[in-house]
C-alpha cells in the first residue's frame, strides 16, 4: 500500500542512504537506519559512539543545519566555523577542514568551564566587599552621629558665636551623608546584581553542560567573555571634625604654632645622654629597641636582652627587671610596664613577677601602646596579614583594624604603634616604608612616605599637642608632622642622631630617643618653653 503524500513527508530519513530511520547517534548527531547503525559503530571515533533508539531522541540535543533545517548537524566545519549536516560535507563544505562535532562540544564545553570558573572565582571577592559595604552602610548613622556630638562639644566651649557654625556643619554633614548613602547604597545594589548574574551564568552554565547544544554553547562563551567583574569600588571615607582654637579657626591655621602656640626649636638640643648598656646582637649589632615614660619621668628601657632597664633622666639605673623575651616593644599601662611575648602580651607587677595579660594565638604581637580609653592597642602580624587589634585588659578584643573602605588591606607589616590626642590611631610599616594613621574607627586618614629615598620610618610617638614624631633610622633624623599628617620639619640635634629607633615623649617640649647601635638614648629639647 502507498503511503499518502503527508505521510510521505513525515518519513525521516537516515543521513547516509535515505532509508527509514530507526537510530540517532548522539555522539555524531546523525539518523541512521537499521544496517547504517551497525556500520556506524564499526567505524572509529576518538569519543566512540552513542546510539539510541529514534524515538527516545531528546529533540533539545539536536543541533539542526542552517542549510538544510530538515537534517540534523553530524559534522563541524572548521573553514566555516559552523556545525553543518551529511549533505553539506558534499555539497558545500567539500573542499574545506571538517572534524567530528563531538571534538568541537568538548571544546566548547572546557571553554564555558573555563570562564564559569572564571567567575565563580570572582564571587567570594564581590561577597566580601559587598559584606564591607553593608557593613559601612549600617554604621554610618553612629559615625555621623558621633560628627556631630564632637561638633556640638566644640560648639558649646564657644558658645553663641559658634552656634550658627554648629548649625551650618551640622546641615552640611546631613547633606554628606545623605550623599555617601546614596553612594554606598548604589554600589551594594550594583554588588548585588553581580552577584546575581554570576549565580545565573552558573545555572546557564549547569544546563548547557547537560544539553550540549553546540549554537547555544557557541553563543554563551561570547556572553561569557563580555561579563565583567568590578574592579574598582567607590572610594568615600568618613568626614573628620578637626578642632582648632577660634583664632586659628579664623586665621585659618599656622601649622607649627599646634594648639599650645609652642614651636619647635630651629636648632634642638641633647640635654642628657644615657649608656643603656645593652648588648650588640650578633647578626646586625643591634642593641637599644624600645622606651617608655613612667609618670614620674623615669623611663624603662628594652633591648637585646631578656631584661627591662629603669633608668631616671640624668642617666642612672633604677632597676633591672627579667623578662621572657628581648624587649623589643614595651609601654606603660595603669602605670605598670608592659611588653610583648613570642605569642602574648605580659605585665611586670609590683613585686618584678611577668603576669601574662593575654594571649594573641597564632598572631605575633609587636608595638603596645595603651589607649586614651584605658585599651591596650597591639600590632599584630601573621604570614603576610598585618592588623592592630584594640584589647581589653582582661584580652577581649573589643576592635580589629585590618582593612581600608575597599576591603583592601591597611598594612603589610605593621610594627610600632602609638594613639594621638584626639584619637588617631598611628603606626609605622615596615615594609611598605611609610606611617599610616587612621581614626578611631579604624578609617584611613592618611599615609606619610618621608620627604627622600633616605626615608626608613621605624617607631612613632606623639605630643601633647599633637604632632606625630617619627624616627628615620636610614636617614638619621626624627621626623615630625601636625596632627593631619603634614611635614613641620626635621629634628636635627647637635651632635647628630645615629639609627635612632625607640621614641617617646618626656613632657616639657622633650623627646627620649634610642640609637639603636649605640645603645645609647639621647635627651633632646625640641619645643620653645
Amino acid at each position: 500500500m502507498m503511503a499518502s503524500r503527508d505521510e510521505a513527508q513525515h518519513v525521516v530519513e537516515c543521513d547516509l542512504c535515505q532509508q527509514p530511520v530507526s537510530f540517532f547517534c548522539r555522539r555524531c548527531g546523525v539518523n541512521l537506519c537499521d544496517p547504517c547503525a551497525l556500520i556506524h559503530l564499526r567505524v572509529k571515533s576518538k569519543n566512540g559512539h552513542d546510539i539510541v533508539d529514534y524515538t527516545s531522541k531528546d529533540d533539545d540535543d539536536t543541533c539542526h543545519c542552517d542549510s538544510h533545517p530538515q537534517n540534523d548537524c553530524s559534522a563541524y566545519c572548521k573553514t566555516c566555523d559552523a556545525p553543518i549536516c551529511m549533505l553539506c560535507v558534499s555539497i558545500k563544505h567539500k573542499s574545506h577542514e571538517m572534524s567530528e562535532l563531538s571534538d568541537k562540544i568538548e571544546e566548547l564545553l572546557k571553554v564555558t568551564a573555563r570562564e564559569n570558573d572564571r567567575l565563580q572565582s570572582s564571587k567570594h571577592e564581590l561577597q566580601r566587599t559587598l559584606d564591607h559595604t553593608t557593613k559601612l552602610l549600617s554604621s554610618i548613622p553612629s559615625v555621623y552621629q558621633l560628627r556631630k556630638d564632637e561638633v556640638t562639644e566644640r560648639g558649646e566651649e564657644w558658645i553663641k558665636l559658634i552656634e550658627k557654625t554648629v548649625k551650618k556643619l551640622h546641615q552640611e554633614l546631613d547633606g554628606m551623608q545623605k550623599e555617601h548613602e546614596v553612594v554606598l547604597q548604589k554600589q551594594k545594589t550594583e554588588l548585588v546584581e553581580m552577584i546575581r548574574r554570576v549565580d545565573d551564568m552558573n545555572a546557564k552554565t549547569a544546563k548547557l553542560h547537560t544539553a550540549k547544544n553546540v549554537k547555544e554553547l557557541q553563543s554563551f562563551v561570547s556572553v561569557f567573555q563580555n561579563q565583567k567583574i568590578m574592579s574598582e569600588v567607590s572610594q568615600y571615607s568618613f568626614p573628620n571634625f578637626y578642632e582648632y582654637k577660634i583664632d586659628e579657626y579664623l586665621e585659618n591655621k599656622l601649622k607649627e604654632k599646634a594648639l599650645s602656640g609652642r614651636r619647635i626649636l630651629e636648632v634642638p638640643t641633647v640635654t642628657s645622654v644615657i649608656d643603656t648598656g645593652f648588648p650588640a646582637s650578633e647578626k646586625l649589632k643591634n642593641r637599644l629597641y624600645d622606651m617608655a615614660v613612667t609618670k614620674d619621668n623615669k623611663v624603662w628601657m628594652g633591648g637585646e636582652s631578656t631584661e627591662l632597664k629603669l633608668f631616671d633622666l640624668q642617666g642612672n639605673l633604677h632597676h633591672t627587671v627579667s623578662i621572657t623575651a628581648r624587649g623589643m616593644f614595651v609601654c606603660i599601662y595603669n602605670k605598670q610596664v608592659v611588653y610583648t611575648g613570642i605569642n602574648d602580651v605580659k605585665m611586670i607587677s609590683d613585686t618584678d613577677t611577668v603576669v601574662t595579660m593575654f594571649t594573641t594565638g597564632d598572631w605575633i604581637p609587636r608595638g603596645v601602646t595603651s589607649a586614651a580609653s584605658g585599651d591596650l592597642l597591639v600590632c599584630l602580624r601573621k604570614d603576610d596579614q598585618s592588623k592592630v587589634v584594640r584589647y581589653s585588659s582582661t584580652g577581649t578584643v573589643l576592635q580589629e583594624i585590618q582593612y581600608d573602605s575597599q576591603c583592601q588591606p591597611l598594612y603589610n607589616d605593621v610594627t610600632y604603634v602609638t594613639e594621638n590626642v584626639n584619637g588617631d590611631i598611628i603606626v609605622t610599616d615596615l615594609e611598605k616604608n611609610a606611617v599610616i594613621a587612621v581614626d578611631r574607627l579604624g578609617i584611613l586618614l592618611y599615609s606619610y612616605s618621608g620627604k627622600d629615598s633616605d626615608f626608613k620610618a621605624v617607631s612613632v610617638a606623639t605630643d601633647s599637642v599633637g604632632h606625630v614624631i617619627i624616627t628615620d633610622y636610614k636617614g638619621n633624623k626624627i621626623h615630625i608632622l601636625d596632627r593631619d599628617g603634614q611635614f613641620l620639619r626635621y629634628i636635627n640635634p647637635e651632635g647628630k642622631i645615629n639609627r635612632p629607633r625607640g621614641v617617646c615623649i618626656l613632657g616639657h617640649g622633650e623627646m627620649m630617643v634610642g640609637e639603636c647601635f649605640t645603645g645609647i638614648a639621647k635627651r633632646i629639647k625640641y619645643l620653645e618653653d
